[in-house]
């Protein structure tokens, strides 16, 4: 089986507190649902495209897991402090 994976570029973020506290909240939402943060922000290069001041990856065991993370209602509380904060693109992939 295919893992899911969560691949969300951020374009803005106009609020470092308010990142912070949706963070502390999708943490334990995708540790519920057995998601790996592969990467969280760190040193980055755009080569095409957006620049963009972070970049998340996350590792879900198949892409089921990965899409009922993102439709659960204790990530979309998580995902609600963000709304007027960051502008990202977020997307499930599928991959090995």
């Amino acid at each position: 089986m295919m893992k899911g994976y969560w691949v969300c570029i951020y374009e803005t973020i106009d609020n470092q507190e308010k990142l912070k506290e949706y963070a502390l909240k999708a943490k334990p939402a995708v540790e519920k649902f057995s998601g790996k943060f592969l990467v969280r922000g760190g040193k980055n290069r755009t080569n095409d495209g957006i620049e963009s001041p972070r970049t998340i990856v996350v590792e879900f065991p198949d892409y089921k897991t990965a899409e009922d993370c993102y439709d659960s209602e204790e990530y979309q509380k998580a995902h609600d402090i963000l709304n007027g904060h960051v502008t990202r693109h977020h997307q499930l992939v599928e991959g090995n």
